[in-house]
């Protein structure tokens, strides 16, 4: 297998990254994928739908980071992310509704209640790398910090 840290592989996403729909109407959304791009500004952003076929942190092998942020908004169900804490291990997220979350720390996502049952609402760049590798394999500062108690 790869090396502990290396990169597992790299993706290139070029603009425009989103299908051409009809504005000014429902869009459609295939219920049961991963991920659905429905729609975007070409060079500025696209946005779609996440829904984690995972149903447990112990099925994310490997995590995601774009080279820039991306915005997350539960819709439906639960959804929790894990994210890399930057020191070769993870913390969880169970995504709120309505409460969007600015996401710039490698990360992967799961539903807690069953493979599809949550829906997350998500707006990224037009252009973008990811790079993905093993969750031990994130050793950065960018990663997240524990929850505060406070207010």
């Amino acid at each position: 297998g790869p090396l502990q840290g290396a990169a597992v592989r790299t993706d290139t996403v070029c603009p425009p990254s989103f299908p051409e729909v009809p504005p000014d109407r429902p869009l459609a959304n295939e219920p049961g994928r991963v991920w659905a791009v429905l729609c975007g500004d070409t060079g500025r952003w696209r946005a779609g739908a996440f829904s984690p076929a995972a149903a447990s942190a112990a099925e994310c092998p490997e995590l995601e980071r774009h080279d820039g942020p991306e915005l997350f908004l539960l819709v439906q169900g639960r959804v929790t992310l894990l994210l890399a804490d930057g020191v070769g291990g993870v913390c969880e997220l169970a995504l709120e509704p309505l409460r969007p979350v600015l996401v710039t720390a490698p990360h992967a996502g799961f539903c807690p209640d069953g493979s599809h049952t949550g829906i997350a609402f998500v707006v990224e760049r037009d252009a973008f790398t990811t790079e993905y590798r093993d969750p031990t394999g994130w050793r950065d500062p960018s990663g997240c910090e524990p929850p505060s108690s406070g207010p």
